[in-house]
């Protein structure tokens, strides 16, 4: 991996992190809802928009489809005008789509506005195999034709989509996005089985109603959609980033911290809030926010498995994985959403702490990676101090969690390859700064 020098952030740990910072709309709901924007007839107002990077280059996208985004009235609103949709250029396309997945969702709204789509190769975090291909096998069930070319996937609808049938091998948020996004105007009713149930897939339900969709969701992981003929624009709030939150709580744990997370809310977190009480950290709710602290002592080992919602987010696990690195005993952690999702934890014993992965399901319970080679579980030793480093940051979440460490850890880190953090924590290194790290560039702006 090439990093530019000024894509590097001095890290001065030791110091805890004590202070408020504010998370604005989940990074997984908010370009989904300006993509749904497409389907409508006239315009949306969408709020509670964080300025991150995933924002950015979605709005670009819309833009190039010709689709006007505007601020609105109030800080972190946008206006989405998409009375003119048209055909982008591909090299254009391409030039947005390499940073991100999302290009994959434009898939339905453009065949259902414009009869076809183009979708170059797609980014993202290497964080394991997330396969576009069965997004490509949903789209061709509506009755979708797809091309494979040189430079990407050409997509054409003939005939107007029509309704199907559909069971997801794994409830996937992406494949259930796409299936929403496409179901909402197909001719009759959709049924899709093993969806994801996210409070983000419910939130762009909620969207989706706003603008005249028909969509149900059973007990059973079933959601039904019947199609309808025309949707129109919506005015909607984006609900708060439960993940975000999640990371400054255990950046507070890690650095025996406190911190205030306004706009945190508990029902979207009681999972990560259970588990958070269990290693020994406190916490506690009001109306606006949640407080998150160590509370002196010893942490506690735990066991942990992450899962699909309602179990405990993958999201959250690396981050709290740092702070488990200073709990007495051994952690042991079982991924089951990520096949390589542990394989920024070589960065953290290079800081001094224990961690050993293995092959097997080290869990309450086996999983589809047990019998296919993955180190997908990880026994954690601790407590270790830990001790300044170079890190180089491999994916979003664990880009965060190698900032918890470096602030965890004695002496200065040089984190390498920050602007990936962008992609999902808004104004990140303004917050750190508020929250009293001691961080800067080389340049030494920012400094505490």
């Amino acid at each position: 991996m090439t990093v530019s020098t000024d894509d590097v952030l001095l890290v001065h740990g030791g110091t805890p992190l004590e202070g408020e910072i504010r998370v604005r709309g989940a990074k997984n709901l908010v370009p989904k809802a300006m993509v749904a924007a497409l389907l409508g007839s006239g315009p949306s107002r969408l709020r509670n928009v964080p300025d991150i990077r995933d924002v950015r280059v979605v709005r670009g996208l819309l833009q190039l489809h010709g689709v006007t985004v505007r601020p609105g009235d109030e800080p972190g609103e946008l206006v989405l005008d998409p009375s003119h949709v048209e055909s982008a250029n591909v090299a254009d396309i391409d030039a947005h789509a390499g940073s991100s997945r999302i290009p994959i969702l434009f898939c339905g709204p453009l065949l259902h506005r414009l009869g076809h789509a183009f979708i170059p190769g797609l980014g993202g975090c290497d964080i394991g195999g997330r396969p576009v291909d069965f997004h490509f096998d949903v789209l061709r069930q509506f009755g979708a034709k797809i091309e494979k070319r040189a430079d990407g996937q050409y997509l054409e609808a003939p005939h107007r989509l029509r309704g199907t049938k559909i069971r997801l091998p794994y409830p996937s948020v992406g494949s259930t996005e796409q299936v929403l996004l496409t179901a909402v105007l197909a001719e009759g009713v959709t049924e899709l089985s093993n969806a994801a149930v996210e409070p983000e897939i419910e939130d762009l339900i909620c969207v989706l109603q706003k603008m005249g969709a028909i969509i149900s969701m059973d007990t059973d992981r079933t959601i039904r959609i019947t199609g309808v003929d025309k949707l129109n624009g919506y005015t909607h709030r984006a609900l708060p980033d439960r993940l975000e939150a999640a990371s400054w709580a255990s950046a507070a744990l890690a650095t025996e911290g406190n911190i205030y997370v306004r706009g945190a809310q508990q029902r979207s977190m009681m999972t990560f809030l259970n588990t958070f009480r269990r290693v020994g950290g406190a916490f506690e709710i009001d109306d606006e926010g949640i407080r998150f602290w160590h509370p002196g002592g010893s942490l506690n080992a735990i066991a942990l498995e992450t899962d699909v919602h309602p179990g405990f987010q993958t999201d959250w696990q690396q981050p709290l994985v740092v702070a488990l690195t200073q709990a007495s005993g051994l952690s042991i952690v079982h991924e089951t959403v990520y096949e390589s999702r542990l394989g920024f934890t070589s960065a953290l014993n290079q800081m001094g702490a224990h961690i050993q992965l293995y092959r097997e399901c080290l869990g309450g319970s086996a999983c589809r990676f047990g019998q296919r080679n993955f180190l997908h579980s990880a026994v954690v030793s601790g407590p270790t101090k830990l001790q300044g480093s170079d890190l180089v940051i491999p994916d979003l979440r664990g880009g965060f969690s190698y900032l918890i460490a470096a602030l965890a850890a004695q002496g200065t880190s040089r984190v390498h390859g920050i602007d990936l953090i962008n992609r999902g924590y808004e104004n990140f290194m303004e917050k750190l700064v508020e929250l009293g790290a001691h961080v800067e560039l080389p340049n030494g702006a920012l400094s505490h």
